[in-house]
């Protein structure tokens, strides 16, 4: 574990999963703490937002990893 976290992209990917975790956390405790719930519309939107920000977050990984192997 401590060689994956001791690269860059390890790092980035431990961040990237530490992310959605803390996301999903707190989507569970605003279920919770809403007394009516959460609407459809509105999970469906933070859910597709937050994809989308970790889409490219992880695109963006990616391309970083070309650019390393590209400068060896």
């Amino acid at each position: 574990m401590r060689d994956v976290l001791e690269s860059d992209t390890g790092f980035y990917y431990a961040i990237g999963l530490f992310t959605i975790a803390v996301f999903l956390g707190a989507i569970a405790v605003l279920a919770l703490a809403t007394p009516g719930g959460v609407g459809v519309v509105e999970l469906g939107g933070l859910v597709v937002g937050f994809f989308l920000f970790m889409l490219v977050y992880f695109v963006s990984i990616s391309v970083y990893r070309l650019e390393d192997r590209a400068d060896r």
